[in-house]
C-alpha cells in the first residue's frame, strides 16, 4: 500500500468485506487487541506536534478576529500575531499533562530508565480502574520489545513498562526488535545480517535463541534447535529456522539486563 494515501480506496472496502465474510465462515482470525501490531506508541514528539497544532489554530483565530476589528486601519504583522497563545499551550502541556513527570536523576541508570518508560495511561489511553488482567498480562509479542520484568507493583502493574535493550520505535509508532537473518540453516553473522522487525512482520516466523551454538561459518552445531514461533516453543531442525535473536538479553530492559 502507498504510505502517502490517507483516504479509504475501493480496494480497502473490498478487502474489509472479504475479511468480514471469512470471519463469519470461521476462515479468518479475530484480531488480538493485546498484540503489539494493534498497539502503537504515541511519542513525545507526536504529542507535542498535536499541541503545536492546537496553539496555531488558536493563533489563527485571534489573527482573524483582530483583522475583522481593525477593518480599515493600517497594521503590521506584529500587531496581529501574539506568540503567547502557542507558548501557553506548550507550557500547559508540560506543566499539567497526566504523563508529564519530573525526571528522576538519582543516577545515570535511573535517568535512562525513566526516559525509556512506556505508559498505557494518560490522555487517549486506559485508566487503572478499567484496565483488566489481559491488558496487563505479558504477551508473546512483548519479546524483545517490552520488558516482562520491569513494571511497578500495585495498581500500575503491566500498564507502565519499559522498552527492551535493543527495542526501537519506528516512524509509524510500532516497536521493532533486531534479529539475524537465517537461510538454509546458516545464520548471517555479518554486520548487514541484522534486520529490525515489528510484531506483525515477525508473525509466523521460527526464531532461534540468541545463545544457540554456531560454527564459524554461521551454521548451527546441533541438529535440533530450540526456537519460538508466536506463542509456541518448538525444537526444530536448522533448515526451518528463519531468524535468530541477536543476544540473550534482548528480552529485558536496560535496568533488568
Amino acid at each position: 500500500t502507498d504510505m502517502n494515501l490517507k483516504v479509504l480506496t475501493k480496494e480497502d472496502i473490498i478487502e474489509i468485506i472479504k475479511y468480514l465474510i471469512e470471519l463469519i465462515n470461521s476462515k479468518a482470525d479475530v484480531d488480538d487487541i493485546d498484540h503489539l501490531s494493534n498497539r502503537r506508541v504515541r511519542t513525545v514528539g507526536e504529542q507535542l506536534s498535536n499541541q503545536f497544532a492546537i496553539g496555531l489554530t488558536r493563533m489563527s483565530r485571534t489573527i482573524r478576529e483582530r483583522m475583522n476589528v481593525r477593518d480599515n486601519e493600517v497594521f503590521t504583522p506584529i500587531d496581529l500575531i501574539n506568540a503567547k497563545t502557542i507558548s501557553s499551550v506548550i507550557n500547559t502541556f508540560f506543566g499539567t499533562n497526566a504523563l508529564s513527570q519530573f525526571m528522576d536523576q538519582t543516577n545515570p541508570l535511573a535517568e535512562i530508565t525513566h526516559k525509556r518508560r512506556m505508559s498505557a495511561l494518560g490522555p487517549g489511553g486506559l485508566s487503572r480502574e478499567r484496565a483488566g488482567f489481559e491488558v496487563r498480562d505479558v504477551h508473546y509479542t512483548h519479546y524483545g520489545r517490552l520488558c516482562p520484568i520491569e513494571t511497578p507493583e500495585g495498581p500500575n502493574i503491566g500498564l507502565i513498562s519499559s522498552l527492551c535493550v535493543y527495542g526501537k520505535i519506528n516512524e509509524l509508532g510500532f516497536i521493532e526488535t533486531p534479529y539475524r537473518k537465517v537461510e538454509n540453516g546458516v545464520v548471517d553473522i555479518s554486520e548487514n545480517g541484522i534486520i529490525y522487525l515489528t510484531a506483525e512482520e515477525e508473525e509466523g516466523k521460527v526464531i532461534a535463541q540468541g545463545n544457540a551454538p554456531l560454527n564459524d561459518d554461521g551454521s548451527f552445531i546441533r541438529s535440533r534447535v530450540k526456537s519460538r514461533q508466536d506463542a509456541d516453543y518448538p525444537v526444530v531442525e536448522p533448515k526451518r529456522v528463519g531468524l535468530m535473536d541477536v543476544a540473550p538479553q534482548q528480552i529485558a530492559s536496560i535496568a533488568a539486563s
